[in-house]
């Protein structure tokens, strides 16, 4: 069965790397601010405005159909 290939965020990587060094249960702060600055240079490099979670794109749309 082929898989879809799922498509890459920009600066994903760069996010997720960090995100895992903070929550790292041998909490390595000099390892962190690496992966920090590799985000940000990456962020400024692609000029990224904001980050969004897939589900909360889907929460800020509000539900459909109904009427407030």
């Amino acid at each position: 069965m082929d898989e879809i290939p799922r498509a890459q965020a920009v600066c994903g990587q760069e996010a997720l790397n960090l995100l895992n060094c903070v929550t790292d249960t041998a909490f390595d702060q000099d390892k962190c601010l690496r992966f920090l600055q590799a985000l940000r240079d990456c962020v400024l490099n692609k000029k990224v405005k904001k980050f969004s979670l897939a589900d909360q794109n889907q929460q800020e749309a509000g539900p459909v159909g109904k009427k407030l």
